[in-house]
């Protein structure tokens, strides 16, 4: 089999070169990722002004990578430019929440029918054994304090699962982009999410279970009935404390 160029071992002035040219993209990757886990650690709010100094301490990374940064997060909507503010994290409105979940329906909706004909039984039976822990865990009366994180691993990636398997870098990127808006979205309803963990474990549950059946129309309906849910308790946490502006 023949090794992609990509992969093949570099002779000492072929990593000099790679060292000169490719270290830029791969600070600026880095720094990508790291903005995505403060999104998802819930360390960046929605609405907040931050600098690009801020972002090197938040990032770890040297002022050259956030300022390459910057545009990518500004074209994925993620951040924009404020005049003499600095740079500000995208706010949660109706028009992002009603966007960043047209988009969640239209992509999974081809994932789901994709996953039904190629996810094993020993896949789904990992899936269900997953969820039915974590759901065991959220059921007890003191749930324990990383039950959150471990929760959103698995709500997650089940999702990022079913997106990856089709196979389409393209779709997977806009969908990896498209959920961290709905993390902001998340962060800004605060107060309902420790209370989202049970139903939406239930609502993966129901939809494994028609995959584990072959029930390919059951359980396309199961996770879009999941996804509309999943808008309409955001929305109802954070109309009531009035974290939303404007009406539905």
């Amino acid at each position: 089999m023949n090794t992609p160029a990509a992969t093949r071992p570099a002779g000492p002035r072929q990593a000099a070169q790679a060292g000169v040219e490719r270290s830029p993209v791969t600070q600026r990757s880095r720094a990508y990722q790291g903005f995505q886990q403060q999104i998802i650690d819930a360390r960046i709010r929605p609405g907040q002004f931050v600098s690009q100094r801020e972002l090197m301490e938040l990032l770890e990374m040297p002022l050259a990578a956030v300022r390459e940064l910057v545009p990518r997060l500004e074209a994925a909507g993620l951040i924009k430019a404020v005049p003499q503010r600095g740079l500000q994290i995208a706010s949660v409105d109706m028009k992002l929440i009603r966007n960043a979940w047209q988009v969640r329906a239209m992509v999974e909706r081809e994932a789901v029918v994709h996953f039904a004909r190629v996810a094993s039984a020993e896949t789904i039976a990992g899936l269900i054994e997953a969820h039915e822990a974590i759901l065991e865990r959220a059921l007890k009366p003191q749930p324990d304090a990383q039950l959150e994180k471990d929760a959103q691993a698995v709500d997650w990636g089940l999702h990022d699962l079913m997106v990856d398997s089709i196979g389409n870098e393209i779709l997977s990127e806009i969908y990896r982009v498209n959920s961290l808006h709905v993390r902001l979205i998340r962060y800004d309803a605060d107060s309902m999410r420790p209370v989202q963990v049970v139903p939406a474990m239930r609502e993966h549950l129901q939809f494994l279970h028609a995959l584990a059946a072959k029930d390919g129309e059951g359980a396309l309906a199961h996770m879009m009935a999941h996804i509309e849910e999943s808008k309409h308790r955001v929305l109802t946490g954070m109309l009531r404390v009035g974290q939303l502006p404007g009406s539905v």
